[in-house]
């Protein structure tokens, strides 16, 4: 399955203002339980597990974080995405004692944990293409990172 199905304009929300994480959390949790992606039970998932296993990971000049939790939580596989107006702190994947400010958040909902590892082999390579998180950055609207995404994917 390729990425960009996985992507839905209806869980996107761009130039988000949040204070924390916590606050890009229950934003996306909310797109994705109200079109029935997840369970009630996704959103303390995603929080406890990033408590314990940080996603924040420090890139370029675009830092992201791609939290995600079991797939028991899971109706339907999706990634939501959040573009932020001001970054927020994320604990740091490689070294979970520093902080990254992080400025796009690729929330994972999968429903099968042996789809984990190709999705994330192919989140990655996508993260790691900053013209392509600069573009995700800048434009205003689901639709439009749905047609960045599918361009190069």
């Amino acid at each position: 399955m390729k990425i960009s199905e996985f992507f839905n304009k209806e869980l996107i929300v761009t130039n988000l203002d949040a204070k924390c994480k916590e606050d890009v959390f229950d934003v996306l949790y909310k797109k994705l339980y109200e079109n029935g992606f997840v369970k009630e039970s996704y959103l303390e998932a995603i929080k406890k597990r990033e408590k314990n296993f940080p996603t924040g990971l420090q890139l370029n000049r675009y830092n992201v974080a791609i939290p995600h939790t079991d797939p028991e939580h899971v109706v339907k596989p999706a990634i939501a995405v959040a573009t932020l107006k001001n970054p927020v702190i994320f604990k740091n994947m490689a070294n979970p004692l520093e902080d990254v400010e992080v400025n796009i958040i690729f929330m994972i909902a999968l429903n099968e944990s042996h789809s984990q590892v190709e999705m994330l082999q192919q989140l990655t390579s996508l993260i790691q293409d900053e013209k392509l998180l600069e573009e995700i950055a800048r434009v205003n609207g689901g639709e439009q990172i749905i047609d960045i995404l599918k361009i190069r994917n």
